[in-house]
Order: structure tokens, then C-alpha cells, then sequence
């Protein structure tokens, strides 16, 4: 894959699908670009996707300093200076969400639109609770636990699917591969914990969809709510029934993708 090295001092992996106005997809927790599954390629049938392994994971740089969603906003923003792509609609998974909502807010010349999938303005305590638990299997740096309190992110259902463990391990390189990356994803969950925009979300200018599904433990379903709330005009779109878990686009891509199309359609750049 290709990197470009960035005005924030990091040089960030990236890949480029696609045609039609630019979407940047900006991973979760622990994550890289495998990560997004059947969502990327089928996004890229009507969108020119851009996607990237957030700093320290993937191929991506660590770079210096700490990690912080602010900063990482700044990595994701750079990215597109360096790509030499002024305005692009911005998808954010999870901790990509916290990311969409600090670049929004930074760079609104650069956002044409948001779409904070699986999202949160402040935790608290229930999602504290989790993060932390989350948390923990990278701070003593096993893996084995990691993947295995991985699964509250998926449905009941899939959880219950006998090829779980082989569908896991397909997984695997999207998922910290070092020492070194299991710190990082550390700092991440740190990062995650003290996210706090709920009071500036009223200051996004950029139209905005909210979208979780009911099965969401990790972003419940009121927090990306009172996100929704918060941002001005924004829609919001609960996905209910099996597999609307916090990892809705592995287990429900089709659904997730028909979604954002339909918001993306209405949002055209420069029109």
C-alpha cells in the first residue's frame, strides 16, 4: 500500500478505491484498514474511498508526542492535505467517529459531511466500565484475551455462529501485530476514555448521520443519541434486529452501506 508522509511529522499507510466524490473512512480502536471488511469495497462503487491505518497501527508511523483523538483528527486531516484533496466526506467507526467529530470541528473546510457510525460525545460509566475492560488485555500485552473480550463488540447471534473462530482469525492482521502496536492501542483506549466534545458538538456546520445498532455495547445506543442531539440538523438512524451489533459493518454491511449511500447522495461536493 502506499504512505505519505504528513505535516503532523507521521507517515500514514493509506489506500485509494474508487471513483466519484472522496470518502475517508477513519478506523476504530485497535483496527486497521482489513478492518473495514465488505464495507470499503462496496462504498467504493459510488465513492472514491480513502482509507488509512490511524498512527502506530498497520503501516503506519507511531511518530512522537501522545496520542490523543484531537491529534489523531490532525493525522486524518493532514492525510488529505498530503493527498491534495481539499473537501471530503468524512466516515468514522467508533473511535473514527470521536476522530470525524475533533476534525469537523477543526477543519470544517475540509469536511463536507460526517457520518459518526457507532459514535460518543462523553463516556460514562457504563461505557467506562467496558472501554476499560477492553482495555486491559493489551495493557498486559495478551493478545489471546484481547481477541477473546473482542467479541462483546459482535451480536449474540454471531457469537453463536459455529465459524466464529474462523471468521476471528481471518481477522487477525487487521488486529495489533507487536509490542509495540498492543501500546499503542493502549493509548488508543486511553484516548477513547477521556473523549469529551458533548459541549462543542453544536459548533459542527457540516450535515451529519448518526447511525448504531441496538446490539451496540461499546457506543450504546443513547450515547450516539445525545450526539445526534447535540449536532445541529443531524439525522439519526437506529439499526435494530440481528447483527445490529457494534460491528455492524462486518455483520450487516448491505444495511450500513444503504445508509450512508442514501445520506452521501444528498451531499454532493461542490454541487
Amino acid at each position: 500500500m502506499p504512505q505519505t508522509t504528513c505535516r503532523t511529522g507521521v507517515t500514514l499507510n493509506y489506500e485509494i478505491s474508487g471513483e466519484g466524490d472522496p470518502l475517508l473512512l477513519v478506523m476504530g480502536t485497535s483496527g486497521s484498514i482489513p478492518l473495514w471488511g465488505e464495507l470499503l469495497p462496496r462504498l467504493a462503487e459510488r465513492h472514491r474511498v480513502i482509507a488509512f491505518d490511524n498512527r502506530g497501527l498497520g503501516g503506519s508511523e507511531r511518530g512522537e508526542g501522545p496520542i490523543s483523538v484531537a491529534g489523531l483528527a490532525e493525522d486524518a486531516s493532514a492525510l488529505l492535505e498530503a493527498l491534495d484533496v481539499p473537501r471530503a466526506h468524512v466516515l468514522g467507526w467508533s473511535l473514527g467517529s470521536a476522530i470525524a467529530q475533533e476534525m469537523a470541528l477543526a477543519h470544517p473546510e475540509q469536511v463536507a459531511s460526517t457520518v459518526m457510525y457507532a459514535t460518543w460525545g462523553r463516556c460514562d460509566g457504563f461505557q467506562r466500565s467496558v472501554l476499560t475492560a477492553l482495555r486491559l488485555p493489551y495493557a498486559v500485552r495478551d493478545m489471546e484475551s484481547a481477541l477473546a473480550i473482542a467479541g462483546i463488540a459482535f451480536s449474540p447471534q454471531l457469537l453463536d455462529n459455529p465459524d466464529l473462530e474462523q471468521m476471528m482469525g481471518a481477522m487477525l492482521p487487521a488486529f495489533p501485530q507487536d509490542d509495540a502496536q498492543m501500546q499503542v492501542t493502549v493509548e488508543q483506549w486511553d484516548a477513547d476514555l477521556v473523549h469529551d466534545t458533548l459541549d462543542r458538538l453544536g459548533g459542527i456546520t457540516a450535515p451529519t448521520l448518526v447511525v448504531v445498532g441496538e446490539q451496540d455495547l461499546l457506543t450504546p445506543t443513547w450515547q450516539s443519541k445525545a450526539v445526534a442531539d447535540a449536532v445541529p440538523g443531524a439525522r439519526f438512524e437506529l439499526v435494530t434486529g440481528p447483527g445490529s451489533s457494534h460491528a455492524l459493518h462486518l455483520e450487516r454491511p448491505e444495511d450500513l452501506v444503504r445508509i450512508v449511500d442514501g445520506f452521501l447522495a444528498e451531499q454532493k461536493i461542490g454541487a
